[in-house]
């Protein structure tokens, strides 16, 4: 099972899009005869649509699956033995044409399932939109899924599901090379982009002053003049307990020297007992991410 955590229902609409089960049947693996969802190649490799600068669509799409959500759950609600499966087989036998049995008629008339077509079909038109591809539209919404054996597709319906594919395809090619130069669409940037999720819990660092380096008020970090070598002795001090003084002090540390530092010249500035030196690392990121420390190898630097 893939569970995915997100503030909206967009996301929703966009998974239950034909456009993400033709990627999923294409990117995924099989057991026997049947499709299998494997998270790395059919989610975390699947090109997303950019909604960014499109916030009433995003909306429309996300309004239209919460009302998909709702039409499932309030009928199974009401039919205690009426399946997810059940419906979406229904579903198939109508777009197919295919008589329904007995058994799938009353699926039909206790899911609403020509509801449920209804929604589909909205959703499939509004996230080809969001692509820019309703061009395909015409031969694909509405129409069987894409589990079907070739030779019964429509040609049309076919050509349009391999086009689909190539465009899915050279979507991805473009969204690995933004990301190969640093553009990153994050989903979460709250809780991804690192600079994003750690920035708003830290306070403002002040960059020490030239007066108050050459008064030695910058602390542990004040003796380090020469050759980026530990302190003495005499000139550590102990670790600070709260947070935002733990990296106030190694930012204090790393604008003293004229050198880079690595994480064992850091702790040799401090003194104290228990694990504080396994906090070293996350506290260099988070100067990073605040702009305080870049990385020059295995040293940092203010």
């Amino acid at each position: 099972m893939t569970a995915i955590a997100l503030p909206d229902a967009t996301m929703l609409g966009v998974l239950s899009s034909r456009v993400h089960v033709q990627w999923a049947l294409a990117a995924g693996s099989k057991l026997e005869d049947r499709p299998v969802y494997v998270k790395t190649k059919c989610f975390e490799a699947f090109p997303l649509p950019n909604l960014t600068d499109r916030p009433d669509l995003a909306a429309q799409i996300a309004a239209t699956a919460e009302e998909l959500d709702a039409h499932r759950k309030r009928q199974q609600a009401a039919h205690a033995k009426l399946t997810l499966t059940d419906m979406y087989n229904v579903l198939d036998a109508l777009r197919l044409g295919r008589a329904l049995t007995v058994k799938e008629k009353l699926t039909h008339t206790d899911g609403l399932v020509s509801v449920l077509a209804e929604l589909h079909d909205r959703i499939d038109a509004l996230v080809l939109q969001a692509y820019g591809w309703s061009d395909l539209a015409p031969a694909l919404v509405g129409r069987p899924g894409g589990t079907l054996p070739w030779p019964e597709k429509p040609v049309a319906q076919a050509e349009a599901e391999e086009a689909l594919l190539l465009r899915l395809v050279a979507l991805n090619a473009e969204r690995a090379a933004e990301e190969a130069r640093g553009e990153v669409r994050w989903l979460r940037p709250e809780f991804q982009d690192p600079a994003r999720r750690m920035a708003p819990a830290l306070p403002a660092l002040p960059v020490p002053t030239q007066d108050e380096m050459a008064l030695g008020e910058v602390s542990a970090g004040a003796a380090q003049k020469v050759g980026g070598k530990p302190p003495a002795p005499s000139a550590r001090r102990p670790w600070p307990a709260d947070l935002p003084e733990q990296v106030r002090a190694n930012a204090d540390m790393l604008t003293a020297s004229p050198n880079a530092l690595d994480e064992s010249a850091l702790a040799e500035g401090f003194t104290g007992r228990g694990p504080w030196k396994k906090r070293l690392p996350g506290i260099l990121l988070t100067l990073q991410a605040l702009g305080r420390a870049r990385r020059e190898g295995e040293r940092w630097r203010a």
